[in-house]
């Protein structure tokens, strides 16, 4: 049977008839007393988190959980849930969606601090070098900042900057992934002459960095986050009702042309 036993192998959870173990703790002894933060960091890192590590965390699940029906992934829930999907399929449906482009550019600038980190020894690098060639080489979008609807700030961005200050000054966390974002986006607004505003992927990034999470456990995060939000839109739907509804109402039509 070694061969069967072996065909998975886990450190997460050790179960046996009425026995459920999650990384070496009995379950009843976690329930009740770990909160979801916490049991999600349990989860993901094999720790428990100091108190204020998982109200980091907390903030920034709480603060990316949706941003409106225009939103591709929410309006996608939506759409599901009239062509007929349950709830389960209209939370499939979002997070699916959260891929490179919409819902990545907080792994994305994990992964780029991490190494912005590494490469400057600790010591404040020239980000704008770092940000031109990042531009040059990696893409024109520096991800985390600049937002189509929140000009010159996105409101989350501030919140969340000012809980990871009070966990620097608390000695929780470092601040250097802070200092580095912020120091990015104070570049970007000179290279560009206009603010140009951490924006949820972003503020969210740097709480993730602080608290040591790996780059894709950014996205994760994410997506586990914006999966309230399809949740509860999806559901709204359901009780306003309506049938295959698309992007736009019908009566509007796309623009047709024969050039490629």
């Amino acid at each position: 049977m070694s061969d069967v036993a072996d065909w998975w192998r886990t450190s997460i959870i050790e179960m046996e008839p009425g026995r459920i173990s999650i990384r070496g703790s009995e379950i009843e002894d976690l329930i009740g007393n770990l909160s979801f933060a916490e049991m999600i960091w349990l989860m993901l890192r094999g720790t428990r988190p100091e108190t204020g590590q998982a109200h980091l965390l907390e903030a920034a699940l709480v603060a990316s959980v949706d941003h409106g029906p225009q939103a591709p992934s929410i309006a996608a829930a939506r759409m599901a849930v009239t062509c007929g999907l349950g709830l389960n399929g209209a939370m499939g449906t979002a997070v699916h969606m959260l891929d490179d482009v919409h819902g990545g550019a907080g792994e994305q600038l994990v992964e780029w601090l991490y190494g912005l980190a590494e490469d400057s020894n600790v010591q404040q690098p020239d980000l704008e070098a770092a940000v031109t060639a990042y531009q040059a080489h990696v893409s024109k979008y520096i991800p985390g900042f600049g937002h189509r609807f929140h000009k010159p700030v996105d409101p989350r961005a501030p919140r969340l900057m000012s809980l990871v200050a009070e966990a620097r000054d608390s000695g929780l966390v470092s601040g250097q992934f802070m200092t580095l974002a912020c120091g990015i986006e104070d570049q970007l607004a000179r290279l560009k002459g206009k603010p140009v505003p951490m924006n949820i992927d972003g503020a969210t990034a740097v709480i993730f960095a602080e608290l040591g999470f790996a780059p894709p456990l950014a996205r994760g995060l994410f997506c586990l986050s914006r999966s309230v939000g399809a949740m509860a839109h999806g559901y709204e739907q359901m009780q306003q009702g309506g049938r295959n509804k698309g992007p736009t109402p019908p009566h509007y039509r796309w623009t047709f042309s024969d050039e490629d």
